[in-house]
């Protein structure tokens, strides 16, 4: 069964209420067994424009990314998210 993926890249215009939407999101990636591959970090822009910060989730299943990111938990989260920064997220089924 393949992994599930959260690619993330967002800009925040409020670091502060950043950490309250991590704080509320992480029961959400604790019960779909989620795992931090990339976290912020140094990043180089070699092609497009780049935003401030760049995530990477995996997964157990693509089934379980999808569910974390529906499930009421994840959505009062991504409430808080969308007050403050701006920026996209994809769920990507990995390469078996």
């Amino acid at each position: 069964m393949a992994k599930g993926y959260w690619i993330a890249r967002m800009d925040t215009s409020d670091p502060e209420t950043y950490k309250q939407y991590v704080a509320t999101a992480t029961p959400a990636y604790e019960e779909y067994g989620a795992k931090f591959l990339v976290r912020g970090g140094e990043f180089e822009e070699v092609e497009g424009k780049a935003r401030g910060r760049n995530v990477v989730i995996e997964f157990p299943t693509y089934e379980a990314a999808l569910a974390c990111y529906n499930s009421d938990t994840y959505q009062k989260a991504r409430a808080i998210r969308q007050k403050i920064a701006i920026g996209e997220v994809i769920v990507v089924k990995g390469y078996e």
